[in-house]
């Protein structure tokens, strides 16, 4: 069987990780491994990962030391052209011709939809693994990416937190989340910031602005903020103005940490949820498995169908803000 792996969407750390286990898991069961540069549009360009001989295959030195090192050797990007059913058509044509007989795509949301939508035309197998910092895919605890970006989000914050200490002020942080918040609330909780502002929940300025005055009132001297790119009422600068028309009684500066979070060597968490569900989607696949993604729930594998992975909103669980909001004191 010739099995093509790839990468797709945002960045995320961990993603080499799952990369290298597909490719040990399926050659050691005496499979070949096709490596797709560029996610979707590196498919639709015939553009494969090239190894030392110069051949189109994958091979266990190919992803030697793969692990630690972010971002993605095989590249990430978004393809306009297989959104169109005339370039699903051409990438059936080119897996065929290339005779490819299964895909582990990592990726999020929107590259699990373009697996749905492969599926329809494409008689082979498709297991995909979950590669995205937000956290926000259902049929596993957490993603690829998220804990590194977690980890780079909290120690940006303690470096704040010292310049904030040392001028009195309030910093709004902005982390990534465009539609889930729980970058923002793990950040959050783990650097003991004192208010989260995440697409989940209503932003009550009012209410924000008459805690701020308290906890001025008990003596706190500065205060951090983190804010979800994607909150409802508003990036970190129009939180910031409105905050202050509120009259918040703190002096303020924005930082966006941006891109930032997407980088680095992958936390060793990230590590071992990618070499776990790489080799449990090579698994999957010669099982007879398609149209799953491979997820790990409760320290156990999991499949789930691609449409159950996005088509409801991840929860984030309430005991979080509640433990944030206590100890916010």
């Amino acid at each position: 069987m010739r099995i093509g792996v790839f990468c797709s969407g945002g960045d995320a750390p961990g993603m080499n990780a799952c990369v290298r286990a597909v490719v040990r898991r399926a050659i050691s069961e005496g499979h070949d491994v096709v490596g797709i540069n560029r996610g979707y549009q590196g498919l639709l360009d015939e553009d494969f990962f090239i190894n030392a001989m110069g051949e189109p295959l994958m091979t266990l030195r190919s992803v030697s030391g793969w692990s630690r090192i972010g971002g993605a050797f095989l590249r990430s990007s978004r393809s306009a052209e297989f959104r169109t059913e005339a370039g699903v058509k051409k990438a059936v044509s080119i897996l065929e011709k290339h005779r490819i007989d299964a895909l582990v795509p990592i990726g999020g949301d929107g590259t699990f939809h373009g697996a749905v939508d492969l599926a329809k035309l494409w008689n082979g197998r498709i297991v995909g693994c979950p590669g995205t910092i937000d956290n926000d895919l259902m049929g596993t605890d957490f993603t690829i990416g998220f804990s590194t970006a977690v980890q780079t989000a909290v120690e940006a914050v303690d470096k704040i937190r010292d310049t904030a200490e040392s001028h009195e002020r309030m910093f709004l942080v902005e982390v990534m989340g465009r539609h889930s918040g729980f970058i923002a609330v793990h950040t959050a909780l783990a650097a003991g910031a004192e208010c989260v502002c995440v697409p989940e929940t209503k932003t009550d300025i009012p209410a924000i602005v008459r805690d701020l005055h308290q906890l001025k009132a008990r003596g706190k001297t500065s205060v951090m903020m983190i804010v979800a790119e994607g909150d409802e009422e508003g990036d970190a600068a129009k939180l910031n103005e409105d905050l202050k028309a509120a009259g918040n009684p703190f002096s303020t500066r924005c930082v966006i940490l941006g891109h930032l979070q997407r980088g680095g060597s992958p936390s060793p968490e990230d590590r071992i949820l990618a070499s776990s569900v790489g080799d449990s989607a090579v698994g999957a696949i010669l099982a007879g498995q398609t149209g799953v993604m491979a997820g790990v729930i409760g320290g156990q594998p999991r499949l789930t169908l691609f449409e159950d992975t996005y088509t409801k909103h991840k929860p984030i669980p309430s005991e979080l803000s509640s433990l944030i909001e206590r100890l916010a004191r």
